[in-house]
């Protein structure tokens, strides 16, 4: 049956070849029962679509790229995984790349997604320079972070302002009033976004406050455990709470917390951002800021499409802004205010 065609499908479907072919792109005018009877009849006789007999026809090889920084962090990991599983469901493949953040390595993998012929690329910049850069408008292109509202793109993120807004205003109303941000990386983009919500909330307040800087170039569990003991050792007065920048930097320093001794949320509360998997394991249980990263990936992949589909027109340039909410879990604990 290795010769078996396309057209040999919708006569043993009974449906007509337009029919098929609509049900194996994944196609909106096929109904779900329709497309899963000939998916199933494909899967049992062994054929397999020519994709690239399909690209040379549509012009597309039904395929994207996604450069994000490090995906053995687990909030870039959740995002290519629903990014992945959405591409997937409207026919594409997805290849994903790591810049490790860095300017060269994004240009070169723009360069070799190029040369694969993708129809579009989804794009984690490192830095604010990227929108200078030529070869972002080669191609239809989304990028997935923050608006730095210089050039305008296609970009879908969510309101990293507004997350550390409400995460700093909740240790506020659980009367804290001396709390330290760890730590920020003074060249990412999205820590000082996050920066500029926390200092929103902690200058209504009038509270005290410290800001710890972060020496590293990803913000990991090991990282954010270095950084928390050194503090915690050498601080003459510790904060009441802790602000951790990511959910990997809070892992570290509930990690540095017991080894010092300290006790969370009994002597300190710690909030993290980003709600990762391991945020709402048993023995963690860690108050976060929840960044919606399946809608992320979702949003990305079908504004990418969309553009890919309309390539032809010209259109104006579209931002989706998602928005962060609260998860109250074990680590922050309610006090009285300090004189």
């Amino acid at each position: 049956m290795s010769n078996i065609t396309i057209k040999d499908i919708a006569m043993m479907a009974g449906v007509s070849y337009a029919t098929v072919s609509r049900a194996l792109s994944g196609s909106p005018e096929v109904s779900e029962s329709t497309r899963e009877r000939i998916l199933a009849l494909c899967q049992h006789v062994g054929y397999t679509p020519n994709v690239i007999a399909r690209s040379m026809i549509k012009k597309n090889t039904f395929s994207i790229g996604m450069i994000l920084p490090d995906i053995s962090n687990p909030f870039f990991s959740e995002i290519a995984l629903y990014a992945e599983e959405c591409a997937n469901a409207n026919g594409y493949n997805i290849f994903i790349c790591n810049s490790h953040r860095d300017p060269e390595k994004e240009q070169n993998y723009f360069q070799l997604l190029a040369s694969r012929q993708v129809d579009g690329i989804i794009f984690h910049p490192s830095s604010a320079s990227y929108a200078q850069r030529e070869y972002i408008n080669r191609m239809p292109t989304v990028i997935l972070g923050d608006n730095l509202g210089a050039v305008a793109q296609n970009i879908v993120h969510f309101d990293n302002r507004k997350g550390a807004y409400l995460g700093t205003r909740h240790l506020i109303e659980l009367g804290h009033r001396d709390i330290a941000l760890l730590a920020i990386k003074r060249n990412s983009i999205s820590h000082n976004i996050r920066l500029e919500g926390f200092l929103s909330a902690i200058q209504e307040a009038g509270v005290h406050y410290r800001v710890l800087d972060s020496p590293y170039s990803n913000s990991s569990i090991e990282h954010g455990y270095e950084i928390a003991k050194k503090f915690f050792m050498e601080e003459k007065k510790l904060p009441t709470a802790v602000f951790a920048i990511t959910d990997t930097m809070a892992l570290g320093v509930i990690k540095a917390a017991d080894e010092v001794g300290i006790r969370i949320p009994d002597d300190i509360s710690l909030i993290g951002y980003d709600n990762i998997t391991y945020s709402s394991l048993p023995k963690i249980m860690l108050t976060t800021v929840e960044t919606p990263k399946k809608q992320l990936g979702e949003e990305a992949v079908n504004l990418l499409i969309d553009v890919i589909q309309h390539k032809e027109e010209r259109r104006e340039m579209q931002e989706i802004v998602l928005q962060p909410s609260l998860m109250e879990r074990e680590t922050c604990k309610k006090i009285a205010p300090q004189p």
